[in-house]
């Protein structure tokens, strides 16, 4: 009995272990949050939320989902397990893009209607400092891999504002394009790349210069980025055309075009970058691509107008 006991309890362990990641879905118009399973693809989960739920992150250990509440004007805060109930932190007017830190201490929110970045302490979720930004309407607001500084864009704006986490301040805008978007960095923290919606291009910033080293032509309003694990391809979504180009990081090159729905906005990769979650807020679908092939291999309903993705 023993014996038997003992196989079911590793059994059950290794089942554990080898669980696929989940992928989490705002959408905006449905006031939930679908939850894909990315073995199967399909919804195994639908969170109610409340208001307008836009952006997503997630604690690095996976127990808190971090949502923000656009009409709300808050951070609601989901316990994964279900074991407690949602907790809810006003921030400010229309918040939008929130980013954790890789540690996990920090969250950074941009707050469109009041120019402003928080810093909120994940411990204590208080707020641990507010940044004024040059550019008008922030979107994105996110940390660099070190932590160290945390990258804005602006939708009334060409320029990208760099915030210095511990001097709580901007302390350079380098122009992207207009109306910049999505922004990625590599997993080295070398280079970040930067989503220009009415100029159509991703600009690339070299970091520790902070300054702009070449321009990429991509689609038609160029909206999401999300890099792969291996630093080695970037992906943009393009939300006039409707597809996904593919950037080759060693000669900024896009080496691949994929159709994948209508308006994609904000994407993310499974942890091993081999398929690509790409929210399609007209499609009311995630669209799933498959990263060796650069081929869209399912579309999986969800809510209305999901905004992004997050994986874990």
């Amino acid at each position: 009995m023993r014996i038997a006991a003992l196989c079911l309890s590793l059994l059950l362990v290794a089942g554990a272990a080898s669980a696929a990641p989940l992928a989490y879905v705002p959408n905006e118009g449905s006031a939930s949050v679908s939850v894909i399973d990315t073995a199967t693809d399909r919804v195994v989960r639908t969170i109610s939320t409340g208001g307008k739920p836009r952006g997503i992150a997630i604690a690095p250990d996976g127990k808190r989902l971090y949502i923000s509440d656009q009409t709300g004007n808050g951070l609601v805060i989901i316990d994964v397990a279900g074991t407690s109930a949602p907790v809810r932190v006003k921030l400010g007017d229309s918040p939008e893009g929130i980013y954790v830190s890789s540690d996990g201490r920090l969250l950074a929110a941009a707050i469109e209607e009041n120019n402003q970045v928080l810093i909120v302490d994940t411990a204590t979720l208080s707020i641990a400092k507010r940044v004024t930004m040059k550019g008008k309407n922030p979107e994105h607001a996110v940390f660099s891999p070190d932590g160290r500084l945390i990258f804005v864009s602006a939708e009334e704006a060409d320029s990208v504002d760099i915030i210095d986490v511990a001097r709580g301040e901007v302390v350079k805008s380098i122009t992207v394009g207009e109306r910049p978007r999505g922004i990625g960095f590599l997993p080295d923290g070398s280079r970040a790349y930067v989503a220009a919606e009415h100029a159509n291009t991703v600009a690339v910033i070299d970091v520790a210069k902070q300054a702009l080293v070449t321009t990429i032509k991509a689609g038609l309003r160029s909206n999401g980025i999300v890099v792969n694990p291996d630093g080695k391809r970037v992906y943009v979504s393009a939300g006039g055309d409707g597809t996904v180009q593919v950037i080759d990081t060693a000669t900024n090159a896009i080496i691949a075009t994929t159709p994948v729905g209508k308006r994609p906005w904000n994407m993310a990769l499974t942890p091993d970058g081999r398929k690509l979650y790409v929210a399609c807020g007209r499609s009311n679908a995630v669209a799933v691509v498959d990263t060796q092939s650069n081929q869209k291999i399912a579309e999986v309903p969800v809510g209305e107008l999901p905004w992004g993705v997050v994986i874990h």
